[in-house]
């Protein structure tokens, strides 16, 4: 499993659906979560991201050094389904994306990770699933940091 995040101070995720768009998620000052399923991955690789990110040291203390987590702070996040982070383009210009989870299980283990965000008493919200989105934020700093529940990077 895959994750981008990024400290933001506002973010936002739209959907159009049958002419008409809405607003599925949007939070103030958090985290914003690209997260990709590989089909290798398991709930435990939901559970371990989840506990990574909701105690990931990536804000400033009283003394500017990034010595807190969105938890410490009772911060939102703002979580998104992206495929694409198994993309793989070393061949040719189409990239393959035969890495990633298929629909169903990939659709479990995104939940499996918002639920587990839950737990930590963070105020989740989310895209929607499987659907093209819009995705609008403010990269704070910019933070910006890529992790992979196999440790590849």
């Amino acid at each position: 499993m895959r994750a981008v995040v990024q400290r933001c101070s506002d973010a936002s995720v739209s959907v159009e659906k049958e002419g008409t768009s809405f607003v599925s998620g949007s939070i103030d000052q958090g985290l914003l979560v690209y997260l990709g399923v590989g089909r290798e991955d398991r709930e435990e690789d939901a559970t371990y991201l989840a506990d990574k990110i909701a105690n990931l040291r990536i804000f400033m203390d009283s003394e500017e050094k990034m010595n807190l987590s969105v938890r410490d702070l009772g911060l939102g996040v703002l979580a998104v389904s992206q495929f694409t982070l198994f993309a793989d383009a070393r061949k040719g210009r189409r990239p393959s994306f035969s890495e990633a989870g298929d629909n169903e299980t990939a659709r479990a283990l995104y939940e499996k990770f918002c639920c587990c965000l839950s737990g930590y008493g963070l105020k989740v919200e989310t895209g929607v699933f499987k659907e093209m989105m819009k995705v609008r934020y403010t990269n704070e700093g910019p933070i910006t940091i890529l992790l992979d529940s196999k440790k590849a990077f």
